[in-house]
């Protein structure tokens, strides 16, 4: 397979260890048959993984490397040892070609900040954002950036990532037009900063890109379905996405708390155990795993640290999926779209 369709995985990276990691990229190779992986890490234990998946190894290569990054590190300590790190040897792997994608599932600070002194950040954009999908009551989840690679952002920033917010919701969600909103106090057109109205304003008449501005959005409309991507700084969007977590987290453990207080709420959930588990699973981070960045020259998806073998089969989905979209190409193209209107 060429090495457009090779994804470099972290495999030592994440909370749940390698053999959850070789789980998920194997969960992800039965599910994808066109991808192949570079897979980066300690080589003997990996080796050893891969007998537990004798279909992957036809499908891998191991590349080794020595060290790994650690949960708590700081990320200036972590890029001071990213060539010998499993973390840092698979984004190499993205900027030498080696793969079209880097997916790990380790430290967000290290790698945000590997990826962007790798990669660098493509042309006309400021700043790389962090973009991840949401669960929503609509027909599709949405997209919302960034959710803490920036904790300041003026206008252009938030324009950008409108931009990008968008390519990124039309080629993970099949959205030939996304609707895209600014998070704010209020929804009325004189609320927030000046870097948001001026945001706003910038994306009203940006009427030739294949997106539809929706104005401005409150935090208790998130999840309603009513928009398909959500623009903010990261500071708002990191706490934003903690509160959304927390309260998934909040009502499961109030539903399991409630059906084992009595006999008769035992009975209750006996019937309605169908659609709890569809409520779990619509919840479960799991399904809606692989945080983006973008902006950079080339694509590192973030899988959370604790993610299961679905989890990590999902965020390496995503990641092929971004891959064969060729996202990074749609985002440069529609950013000079955007620039070359508002020049005129």
């Amino acid at each position: 397979m060429s090495d457009r369709s090779r994804i470099a995985v972290d495999a030592m990276g994440g909370d749940e260890g390698l053999a959850v990691m070789l789980a998920g990229v194997a969960r992800a190779r039965r599910d994808i048959d066109d991808i192949s992986f570079l897979l980066v890490g300690d080589e003997p234990a990996i080796r050893a993984g891969l007998a537990n998946h004798p279909n992957l190894s036809q499908h891998s290569e191991i590349v080794h490397a020595p060290d790994v990054i650690a949960g708590d590190e700081k990320p200036s300590q972590a890029i001071r040892r990213a060539r010998t790190t499993s973390m840092g040897i698979a984004i190499d792997c993205v900027k030498q070609g080696r793969a079209a994608a880097a997916v790990s599932a380790g430290n967000t600070g290290a790698l945000m900040s590997m990826a962007k002194l790798s990669l660098r950040t493509m042309p006309g954009i400021d700043r790389p954002a962090l973009a991840a999908l949401l669960p929503t009551l609509g027909d599709n989840d949405v997209v919302m950036l960034d959710l803490g690679a920036n904790t300041e952002c003026d206008a252009r920033n938030l324009v950008q990532f409108a931009v990008m917010g968008a390519a990124y919701a039309r080629t993970t969600l099949d959205l030939s037009a996304p609707r895209v909103a600014l998070l704010n106090i209020g929804s009325e057109d004189q609320k927030g900063t000046g870097e948001i109205r001026d945001a706003a304003q910038q994306l009203r008449a940006a009427t030739h890109l294949p997106m539809r501005f929706a104005g401005f959005v409150e935090g208790d409309r998130l999840s309603r379905g009513e928009h398909d991507v959500i623009v903010c700084d990261g500071f708002s969007g990191n706490i934003a996405l903690k509160t959304a977590e927390g309260t998934a987290r909040f009502v499961a453990d109030l539903l399991k708390r409630a059906f084992r207080s009595s006999v008769r709420s035992k009975v209750g959930f006996l019937i309605s155990r169908p659609a709890t588990e569809l409520l779990r699973d619509h919840l479960d981070p799991n399904n809606h795993n692989g945080a983006v960045f973008l902006g950079l020259n080339g694509l590192v998806v973030k899988s959370h640290g604790s993610a299961n073998e679905r989890g990590v089969a999902t965020a390496i989905g995503n990641a092929a999926k971004m891959v064969k979209a060729d996202l990074t190409r749609r985002i440069i193209e529609d950013l000079g779209n955007f620039e070359a209107k508002a020049a005129a």
